[in-house]
């Protein structure tokens, strides 16, 4: 579940490995290309987290971050990918 903290939306998938953890992240890196809006991301293993913002909005969550999580939800999905916390 996205939630809000420190004036951004947060969530951390966890994959099967390393290897599908970068595919996704991988088609995510597309998918912010496409929507031209970039998350804050890191990797640790499986774990992949993120923090989404949007910077020409003061740093603050718009429409633009929803729609990225949302993108985002998807496709860890088809990854297998499960909500870390």
């Amino acid at each position: 579940m996205w939630t809000e903290q420190d004036n951004a939306f947060c969530n951390a998938f966890r994959f099967k490995d390393f290897k599908v953890a970068f595919s996704f992240m991988s088609d995510v890196a597309e998918e912010a290309e496409f929507q031209n809006h970039h998350p804050w991301w890191s990797n640790e293993y499986n774990t992949v987290s993120f923090r989404l913002r949007t910077h020409d909005a003061g740093n603050s969550i718009t429409d633009k971050d929803r729609k990225l999580a949302a993108a985002i939800d998807r496709l860890a999905a088809e990854y297998g990918g499960e909500e870390a916390g």
